[in-house]
């Protein structure tokens, strides 16, 4: 059962009323990370560029996939604990943690000063993480709190200082976000609210997201996480070809169906399409099967479009429609958000 007015009800809007106001945070998140981190950026510049850069962490997937494109060396995300075996004096090493206490994190700063690496670290001052990591040659930027997408932006910011990645924009960025938590609000009804649309779309539905771009797709998984943990159904992100069989086996719709004798119809999958601007042929003939399966199968398609910016700027606002789409989803289905 979906309660579809109380996406428009300001009572039961109240009972996700914090998980809203964090979202809705995002954009003075990143001003205040960029911001504590003001000073140690306005240190840096271009010097002598590393045979390698290695993010270790979760988040190392997220920088590999903004600056893979232009980065003038190698550039490795590492999620493993410590560092790859080749790993030396000649590299420099990324490491991120909001909390500054991770052990995956500790150790592989610990690992990259033992080596002789070049360290970026970003972290609360004074943490487990900053003490392991002081010393020669590492810079050192001070986390303001404890969004892991918020810190990311001075960290590029970083390496786009270091010559090795492109122009992040911070306050853009922020304001981006801004500009979504101002369109997604629950103050906006659900007719001109593209975060409440979709979490009607999903109401009877199983999603299937799509990113085409490096970026949109990791936007895709993060986005089918929360919504798996919004409904409590499977929530699929993949490529097109791992969602056009899903597409094409689709459930038929039974219009003659009395569910009081049949039981609940099978839940039917809603292609949701991430769309953060990447323009390639590739993408296209991607998206144009994708879309002409779903019309094949009659399932809905649903396409959210990024704002105008930087690649992360893109990233981070598909993120916060998907998120506040999936507050919305848990409201109406009468769940945790």
């Amino acid at each position: 059962m979906f309660f579809d007015t109380a996406l428009d009800d300001p009572e039961a809007l109240g009972q996700i009323d914090g998980v809203l106001r964090d979202i809705a945070s995002w954009g003075a998140q990143v001003r205040r990370a960029y911001g504590a981190a003001a000073d140690a950026l306005a240190d840096l510049d271009a010097g002598d560029r590393p045979r390698a850069v290695v993010a270790g962490g979760p988040d190392g997937r997220l920088f590999r996939a903004v600056l893979e494109p232009i980065c003038p060396v190698p550039f490795v995300a590492w999620p493993h604990p410590g560092l790859p075996a080749w790993a030396g004096p000649l590299d420099l090493v990324v490491v991120v943690c909001a909390e500054g206490s991770g052990i995956d994190a500790v150790s592989t700063a610990a690992e990259a000063r033992r080596r002789g690496c070049a360290l970026l670290v970003a972290a609360p001052e004074g943490s487990e993480l900053h003490t392991v990591s002081d010393g020669r040659d590492a810079v050192f930027l001070p986390a303001s709190g404890s969004n892991a997408t918020a810190l990311a932006v001075p960290v590029l910011s970083a390496l786009h200082r270091l010559g090795l990645g492109p122009d992040v924009q911070p306050e853009s960025v922020a304001d981006a976000l801004d500009d979504i938590a101002e369109r997604c609000s629950p103050r906006v009804g659900v007719d001109e609210n593209v975060a409440k649309e979709v979490a009607l779309a999903l109401a009877d539905s199983t999603p299937l997201v799509w990113g085409g771009s490096v970026l949109a797709a990791r936007a895709a998984r993060r986005i089918a996480e929360a919504l798996r943990s919004a409904s409590g159904r499977p929530a699929v992100a993949g490529d097109d070809e791992q969602l056009v069989p899903l597409l094409s086996n689709a459930p038929e719709v039974d219009v003659f169906a009395d569910p009081f004798e049949d039981g609940p119809a099978p839940l039917r999958p809603v292609l949701i399409i991430l769309d953060d601007g990447t323009e390639s042929p590739v993408l296209d003939v991607a998206r144009r099967r994708l879309e002409a399966e779903a019309e094949q199968a009659s399932v809905r398609v649903y396409p959210v479009r990024a704002a105008e910016g930087s690649q992360i700027g893109r990233f981070v606002t598909l993120l916060a429609v998907g998120r506040y789409a999936a507050a919305y989803l848990a409201l109406g289905m009468g769940r945790p958000a």
